[in-house]
């Protein structure tokens, strides 16, 4: 099987998920959008490697070895001065070939706690290569540089994924220890907001949440939950979960979150999109994806759509979609009239483009 009949299989896929019965297709809360103050945090921090082949920064690496004599110095064993004979003092760490500067890098999610272990990745900055290398213990402060912060201290063994491709870049797994805790949301404040993911993101998918929300949940609460723009969702939580009623109750917005978020929905829909991974050569369609009126040259093939006039190649000439508009072809269509053709998919993805240049192709390209 070629690679472009992958590519028709995808689209037909695409296209069929895209004209099943609405009834059929509900989601999860949960499974587009997130709550406010769930965002993750990256550390970051750098470091030393140790214990390389002879493949590390070496005495050319000033910035290298400050940091090694720096550690040294922390560590109890500062270097001697330097005298007038040109000895001690960075000289004294000329030989080192078997350490390296890094930068080390950690993604914390929200509510972790002091004392936890999660992954942490480490890159090279100069080193030929990191293979057999201890990452030394590293500081990783937050994404305020201003703020000296130890919030992990990374260190362990490192492991390649790919030492021949990329000797360079590497990871510890458990190898960043919290040193502080990260807070979920706060609800005191008596209400939660709702947060689409960025590719849901849409005005009438917020809109239809929060409708969704005052029909089931907040009606009898006497409450109301409003979109405030086409990413946010601010949802107020009702007071019975949030003071007690009695001395037998306790509060709890916990459960009012939980609700919320597993409550199921129509799967939304958003704008027309065409994504395209120039690398893997796979293109991905949505079946309700337009096309305006257009001639594609190709070679010695002509290929016209939003039309049926003779001498072209006809796309959609039935318009078989009662709602599809006037001059308008199906993106579908012509992908099976260049495949008809054996056009390559890179000759398949500079046409889209082109479209789209153009102001014909109706739907957001995406170029991964």
């Amino acid at each position: 099987m070629t690679r472009f009949s992958c590519l028709r299989i995808v689209a037909a896929l695409v296209a069929l998920l895209a004209f099943a019965p609405a009834a059929d297709a509900r989601i999860l809360l949960k499974s587009i959008c997130r709550v406010k103050g769930m965002e993750e945090v990256t550390l970051q921090g750098l470091g030393l490697v140790v214990g390389l082949k002879g493949t590390g920064d070496g005495a050319d690496s000033l910035p290298t070895i400050r940091a090694m004599a720096r550690t040294m110095e922390l560590m109890g064993m500062p270097l001697s001065p330097a005298n007038a004979k040109g000895q001690g003092g960075l000289r004294e760490l000329k030989d080192a070939k078997n350490i390296a500067l890094v930068m080390v890098t950690a993604t914390i999610p929200a509510g972790a706690q002091r004392g936890d272990t999660l992954d942490c990745h480490v890159s090279a900055l100069s080193a030929k290569s990191l293979v057999g290398g201890r990452l030394f213990m590293t500081p990783l402060l937050g994404p305020d540089v201003k703020s000296r912060r130890v919030f992990a201290l990374a260190q362990g063994q490192l492991e390649l994924d790919d030492a021949a491709r990329m000797p360079v870049a590497a990871k510890v797994h458990g190898g960043a220890r919290l040193e502080e805790s990260f807070p979920s949301p706060d609800f005191s404040g008596g209400k939660l907001v709702l947060i689409l993911d960025r590719d849901r993101a849409d005005y009438q998918v917020a809109s239809d949440i929060a409708e969704l929300l005052n029909t089931q949940l907040l009606n009898v609460h006497s409450l109301s939950a409003r979109a405030v723009d086409h990413t946010q969702i601010e949802v107020p939580i009702p007071q019975v979960y949030l003071n007690p009623q009695s001395e037998n109750q306790k509060a709890d917005p916990v459960f009012f979150v939980s609700q919320v978020l597993s409550q199921s929905i129509p799967e939304p829909e958003t704008e027309a999109r065409v994504v395209i991974n120039e690398r893997t050569k796979t293109i991905v369609v949505g079946g309700d994806v337009e096309i305006g009126a257009a001639v594609v040259r190709l070679k010695n093939i002509v290929i016209e759509t939003g039309t049926t006039g003779g001498g072209f190649v006809a796309i959609d000439p039935e318009r078989r979609n009662l709602q599809q508009q006037p001059g308008t072809s199906r993106l579908q269509g012509l992908l099976d009239a260049l495949n008809a053709v054996r056009a390559s998919e890179e000759d398949t993805i500079e046409i889209i483009k082109g479209l789209d240049r153009n102001g014909k192709l109706h739907a957001r390209l995406i170029i991964e």
